[in-house]
């Protein structure tokens, strides 16, 4: 598998705390904390994130 290619949130504020997405591999988005690069990071498939999404937009979550 290709290493992720992590970008910053677009919501993530100038305090530091930053979330980062990996979306460059076609079956797996990776999310993981900025503060934290060589920590963990939370693998799910597009269609969770997608509708994970789709739950923030509407208020759900």
């Amino acid at each position: 598998m290709p290493p992720f290619q992590y970008r910053k949130s677009s919501y993530s504020d100038d305090e530091g705390e930053c979330v980062e997405i990996a979306t460059n591999i076609p079956t797996t988005i990776a999310i993981r904390d900025s503060k934290n690069p060589t920590g963990p990071a939370l693998r799910i498939h597009p269609t969770t994130w997608t509708t994970f999404q789709a739950a923030v937009a509407i208020g759900r979550l």
